[in-house]
């Protein structure tokens, strides 16, 4: 088999065009392959964009065809069976047509694979969040920068003109092309000055070779296109103080695969808006049951837990990182908790104590409740906090990706005020 590979230039960026009616044909084929994929992927990974596979029969193009009926011709060679006049049966569906879809062994037709980009990748994901346009720019934008002067160039727009450098630039070709005949006009003048009334013949020679030095010198002009002189500005990256992320979430047995499903978008964005604002954002994974366990990403949301629900066990073991590894006069410190709300009756109050404990180290607590059930336990511990730390703390419930966005809403509004 050979394969054909088009490596011509596309011009007008005409293949973009086509890429992006593509997309949009496909996009809900796209939205599920990526739901599906985020399950393998780490937070993090913003940098990549995703590989997307498409079952051939969700690809069909329309066609023009002959439809039944009529009569057609086919001259068909090779034929061993038929004589003129006798009829031919029509095949049966699934017969091994140019159609077919599948065969007896079970063996269906390959899938369509392409890749999408980083860009590709955030737009689909925020797609079913409902976030506004601005606000995906802002989660996939790029790094801040700051213009500055970097001396000077001879090429540049008019706005960029510096005036003081381009006429210090005329001033010196000037003096450069015209000394020599300055210093002769100068010894010209005196030798003029000092020659005596008797000299006449001498007197004209130096007037005349005076006025041709003058003449020169006005030729010479006042300024050039060599003078010119433009600002030249660079872009340095904005400094930015470092952050971390800590990422609490219950793993006990209630806690099934679609709830961390949710629970992972949530910490992707939070972590895409700190990685837009920070140059360095590091990220903490604390898992918790009746225990609290500090684990890397993959057992973050792949390991599931029996038994019942201690939130404290995970405040205490976040205050403790905080103080041993991540001082607040150097972090920029933010929490995002995840939990379906359950919490034992017993634990409360010390729950209470420890979250008023941590909020005044953190820069923002985010805390999302994935239920459809109604108020739980840990939500009704958390919302007695709104009253004293309403400017660094906010909680929400979450049925769908739909419902991640009012945290960030909120969030983005604190930040900008």
């Amino acid at each position: 088999m050979g394969f054909l590979i088009d490596r011509r230039n596309n011009p007008k960026q005409k293949s973009t065009v086509n890429r992006q009616r593509f997309l949009r044909r496909y996009r809900q084929q796209i939205q599920e392959a990526v739901s599906e994929n985020l399950r393998g992927r780490h937070i993090t990974d913003n940098d990549r964009g995703e590989k997307i596979a498409i079952p051939s029969k969700d690809i069909g193009e329309p066609r023009f065809h002959h439809g039944a009926g009529g009569r057609i011709t086919h001259v068909v060679p090779g034929n061993d069976q038929y004589t003129r006049g006798d009829r031919i049966p029509r095949p049966e569906s699934g017969g091994g047509g140019s159609g077919q879809q599948g065969s007896a062994d079970g063996e269906g037709m390959d899938e369509f694979v392409f890749q999408i980009n980083r860009d590709e990748f955030l737009d689909v994901l925020f797609d079913d969040m409902e976030l506004p346009n601005l606000t995906k720019r802002l989660l996939s934008g790029q790094e801040e920068f700051k213009r500055l002067r970097g001396g000077f160039t001879s090429a540049g727009p008019p706005s960029n003109l510096s005036v003081v450098r381009s006429m210090r630039s005329a001033t010196a070709r000037r003096i450069a092309l015209g000394a020599g005949r300055r210093t002769e006009l100068r010894e010209l003048e005196k030798e003029l000055a000092e020659l005596p009334e008797e000299s006449a013949e001498r007197r004209e020679e130096i007037e005349a070779r005076i006025s041709e030095l003058r003449e020169a010198l006005s030729r010479i002009p006042f300024l050039d296109d060599v003078d010119i002189r433009y600002h030249r500005h660079y872009h340095e990256p904005i400094p930015h103080s470092k952050a971390v992320m800590f990422c609490v979430m219950d793993v006990s047995g209630s806690m099934d695969q679609s709830i961390k499903d949710l629970a992972k978008r949530f910490y992707i964005l939070l972590y895409l808006f700190l990685s837009r604002n920070y140059d360095r954002t590091e990220l903490v994974f604390i898992r918790h049951h009746t225990v609290a366990k500090e684990v890397d990403e993959d057992e973050f949301f792949n390991s599931r837990e029996t038994g019942g629900t201690v939130v404290s066990s995970a405040l205490e073991m976040m205050k403790t990182i905080i103080e041993a590894r991540y001082s607040p006069t150097e972090w920029n410190i933010y929490g995002a908790q995840a939990s379906d709300g359950d919490n034992w009756p017993d634990d409360a109050q010390r729950c209470l104590r420890l979250i008023n404990e941590v909020l005044p180290l953190c820069q923002y607590y985010a805390y999302v409740e994935i239920t459809d059930a109604g108020d739980k336990p840990l939500w009704n511990i958390y919302s007695t906090l709104l009253e004293r730390w309403n400017d660094v703390f906010a909680m929400q419930h979450i049925t769908g990706p739909g419902d991640i966005y009012p945290v960030f809403h909120e969030l983005f509004r604190k930040q900008t005020a």
